[in-house]
């Protein structure tokens, strides 16, 4: 197996020039976050990451956990992790002081959050459903749930879980039935089932706070009538709550990461607090799902670096044939043209993902200050961020097997797992359909397009007048114009053009991030070897990946009609 090396270098570079550490908001305490004072945020996390969670990546995915008797007891060596994890204060870094928050940006959260995903992505999954329950208690919950559950859940001493999915309702939550009945003390009793509950059940913390989704008995019908509850494991008094995991689920991927069923209520009825408003459940769901959809995004940029590093190694390593222009010199496979261009694809694209997330972070950090721009930027991002790093994540992945050649399709090697591991990345927090969908008829047909609109001409703007970009960022235009319009005509023809819409938006913004990558390693000097690796992945990018734009951009004009006349 090959060491995971979190990409410092690369980190820093977009931190410090590509997106900009001063345009961040003064820190209350710690004033101007500069490069030198991230560094020491950075660098003992790195070692956390590749020296402590790292290591138990590969026995934990051959081990994984098991389930006796409703208790879930994680992977060798994943408890102990998440020790050193939660009292090193890693749990804590977004969130808010007062709770005992360090209060740093997401812009600081996101290079640590893609630490943890790339050097094991099934421990990481706890804390970033734990970040999701801290949002939606922290923007929705009375001071009364902030005073007992914040502090807790911001340290990482507990854990937060979202439980959304039933099994007669997936990605369609007007079908959940599980209910809530008032208590005369204000409390209620939840029933029922709920599947595919990461970290649902554990034995790394010492309670678990789920977030539940239910009705209570006088709702209306459909999502208007969903509530959103805290449903403890354990009590205040210490008492086991009426909530129990009955099975975990045996997964192509990360194994190590409890998958779970959970039963609410067979013994008369759990415990739950409601929070905000009954009947708002679904307003609150989505400060949870935008939150974690960003950080999805940010998981498909974590395993494809660590695809990329393993299949490098491997490649330098594996001597294979002899050179084209001299027979007599044997040589590694990473020196012929195909492994190379296949080297380049994976690290161009994820060059280009991590710079865009980074930017949606920063995003994310203005618009918390009341950036009204800020804040429709972020919006707009988020489904492109999600389904285009995630689906990049199996392209990548899929590349590092083909790297790997025959050795890649055998389990020892570890090619495989990342590829597997990566697999359910384009599916939760709402498949990549549901974010072409999001992104086309929330985010731009609702307002006409125009913030879209804006965005576009934002990367005109970047484009520095580069032939190619303006013709890339062009078809986009064509195609969100193309949208607008055939809203007035069919809705099915718009949904039915989503995903290339997507996929012709993301290629695009992402190839401006590179353009800007390009732009910063020119001022940094052309003679400088890691400036130059960033020149050559620009050029790269737009040779290879940009012209995928004008594709894209046909099929959301020309393919709708073959979709809609199709029947099944």
């Amino acid at each position: 197996m090959s060491d995971y090396h979190p990409p410092l270098q690369d980190i820093r570079f977009v931190l410090e020039h590509v997106i900009e550490l001063e345009s961040l908001p003064e820190h209350p305490d710690l004033g101007t976050l500069d490069a030198e004072m991230i560094d020491s945020i950075l660098e003992p996390a790195a070692k956390l990451a590749s020296e402590v969670l790292a290591p138990l990546n590969w026995s934990g995915d051959q081990d994984a956990c098991s389930l006796e008797n409703g208790y879930v007891t994680t992977a060798k060596g994943f408890k102990e992790a998440y020790a050193e994890y939660r009292d090193g204060g890693w749990n804590a870094v977004p969130f808010d002081p007062e709770y005992g928050g360090q209060g740093l940006p997401w812009l600081v959260a996101f290079p640590l959050q893609e630490m943890w995903q790339g050097a094991n992505m099934s421990f990481g999954l706890c804390p970033l459903l734990n970040q999701g329950a801290v949002e939606a208690v922290a923007h929705h919950g009375s001071q009364e749930l902030k005073d007992i559950y914040l502090e807790k859940l911001i340290s990482g001493e507990w854990t937060g879980t979202m439980n959304l999915t039933e099994p007669q309702a997936g990605s369609d939550l007007a079908a959940v039935r599980s209910k809530a009945e008032p208590q005369e003390d204000g409390t209620y009793k939840v029933f029922g089932q709920k599947i595919y509950i990461t970290y649902g059940e554990h034995d790394m913390a010492e309670n678990i706070i789920h977030l539940v989704l239910a009705r209570t008995p006088d709702a209306p019908e459909g999502v208007k009538g969903i509530s959103l509850f805290i449903v403890p494991k354990f009590l205040e008094d210490g008492a086991r709550n009426d909530v129990e995991c009955t099975g975990i689920e045996h997964k192509l991927g990360i194994h190590a990461s409890p998958t779970c069923t959970m039963q609410f209520g067979d013994q008369g009825g759990a415990i739950g607090y409601l929070v905000g408003e009954e009947n708002q459940g679904l307003k609150y769901m989505f400060t949870m799902m935008n939150n974690a959809r960003l950080s999805v995004g940010l998981q498909g940029v974590a395993i494809a670096e660590r695809s990329y590093q393993h299949a490098l190694a491997y490649a330098k390593e594996r001597e294979q044939g002899t050179a084209l222009n001299d027979k007599s010199k044997h040589v590694s496979i990473s020196e012929h043209a195909d492994v190379k261009r296949m080297l380049m694809s994976m690290k161009v694209q994820i060059e280009a993902a991590r710079a865009l997330t980074y930017d949606a972070a920063l995003a994310l950090d203005l618009a918390a200050q009341g950036d009204k721009n800020a804040q429709a930027k972020v919006d707009l991002l988020t489904p492109i961020v999600k389904a285009c790093c995630t689906d990049m994540s199996l392209e990548v992945t899929s590349t590092g097997v083909q790297i790997h050649g025959g050795m890649g399709f055998v389990e020892e090697t570890g090619a495989a797992q990342y590829y597997r591991d990566a697999r359910i990345l384009p599916i939760y927090e709402g498949t990549n359909g549901i974010q072409a969908a999001d992104l086309a008829f929330r985010k731009v047909l609702r307002d006409g397009g125009a913030v879209a609109k804006a965005y576009i001409d934002q990367m005109k703007a970047d484009a520095d007048g580069d032939e190619a970009y303006i013709e890339a960022i062009d078809a986009l235009s064509t195609a969100t114009d193309w949208m607008v319009n055939a809203a007035s005509e069919n809705l099915d023809l718009v949904a039915a053009s989503s995903v290339p819409y997507l996929k012709c938006f993301g290629v695009v913004a992402m190839g401006i991030m590179m353009v800007r990558s390009k732009s910063c390693a020119e001022k940094l000097g052309g003679d400088d070897t890691f400036a130059k690796e960033k020149i050559c992945a620009a050029d790269f990018y737009k040779a290879h990946i940009l012209p995928f734009a004008h594709a894209h951009k046909n099929v959301v004009i020309s393919g709708s009609q073959s979709v809609t006349e199709s029947n099944f």
